[in-house]
């Protein structure tokens, strides 16, 4: 079932009847009635007012690959060996790893909506339709994966000054990847590996962006989190966004890939939400509680305990409930 036209017609935020909905479309109204009850299976809401038809109340921003593309800085697009925009998928990372398997260097994928949205760790996305931007760019390194330390890092930093360029301030960002407002998640990040791990290697880069998460939506996400809406009671054109974003994204990582993370540790620590602050670090095999003492010139992040400064790999960090020693 194609409900784009029918969501296209909709997206003036107007009240349009069945009867006009289906003659514009070469439908009946039942068939629009279905076609509505698919838009509300996506988290889509729509009004139904007797009398008056269907609306969504708001209206919505549908994302359009024509305006991100020209809104990319110049050369960005050039770079990209592909572009794709869905209105529905199962996840846009998953996509991504497909176009690696098919050899393509690079590849764009942004969709309205993921059916099965994931973040680290196996965690579930929450991805409403047309609310907010799921993105994945594929890359192609000519380095192994091991020499990659800090991009996540960067990825979050490219979040960060694209929002900055925008009317939003007082984001910060949380080792190793995540973009808090108020403490609370405004963006992830994942990253994937495709084939072999130690030459040369295809990585996608996955990024959710709160811009308004709709409260049926947000009532199922399992920690605090932020949209764009909470920052400033706006919300800037999706399609903009995407550009700018997808653009920074580009330019870090190529100083990235000239410089590795150490031309960006002052920016990281100017908006590290915990430094100087009691933190916790866990993972599966371990849990340390120490000062967060920034990261160092590879992107790892260094905590003070009792028993002296440590290098830390990996884990997930939040503020410790445990004064430093304690046991």
């Amino acid at each position: 079932m194609n409900v784009v036209p029918l969501m296209e017609l909709l997206s003036d935020g107007s009240f349009h009847s069945g009867e006009i909905l289906g003659a514009k479309l070469g439908i009946s109204r039942a068939a629009i009635w279905k076609q509505i009850k698919t838009l509300r299976d996506l988290g889509v809401s729509v009004d139904a007012v007797t009398g008056k038809g269907y609306r969504i109340a708001d209206g919505i921003q549908l994302l359009s690959k024509e305006r991100i593309l020209a809104g990319m800085y110049l050369g960005i697009a050039e770079a990209l060996d592909g572009f794709e925009v869905h209105f529905s998928i199962g996840s846009t990372n998953s996509e991504a790893m497909d176009k690696a398997s098919a050899q393509y260097s690079t590849y764009l994928v942004l969709a309205e909506h993921q059916s099965r949205g994931r973040g680290r760790r196996g965690r579930v996305w929450v991805s409403p339709f047309g609310h907010n931007l799921y993105l994945s760019l594929l890359w192609t390194f000519t380095v192994g994966v091991g020499e990659l330390e800090g991009l996540s890092l960067v990825c979050a930093l490219a979040v960060l000054r694209t929002l900055n360029k925008f009317s939003y301030k007082g984001m910060r960002v949380k080792w190793p990847n995540d973009v808090l407002f108020n403490g609370k998640k405004l963006a992830g990040i994942l990253l994937e590996v495709n084939g072999d791990v130690s030459g040369p290697c295809k990585l996608v880069i996955g990024i959710g962006l709160n811009t308004y998460m709709p409260i049926s939506a947000g009532g199922v996400i399992d920690q605090p989190f932020s949209d764009l809406r909470s920052v400033n009671g706006n919300v800037e054109d999706r399609n903009h966004i995407a550009s700018v974003l997808v653009s920074e994204l580009v330019v870090m990582i190529r100083e990235f890939e000239v410089s590795g993370f150490k031309s960006f540790v002052t920016e990281w620590a100017v908006a590290d939400a915990y430094h100087g602050l009691d933190i916790e670090v866990s993972s599966p095999r371990y849990s340390q509680v120490g000062i967060c003492a920034g990261v160092d010139d590879s992107g790892r992040l260094l905590l003070d305990t009792a028993e002296g400064r440590k290098v830390v790999y990996g884990g997930e960090v939040m503020p410790s409930v445990r004064p430093l020693g304690a046991l």
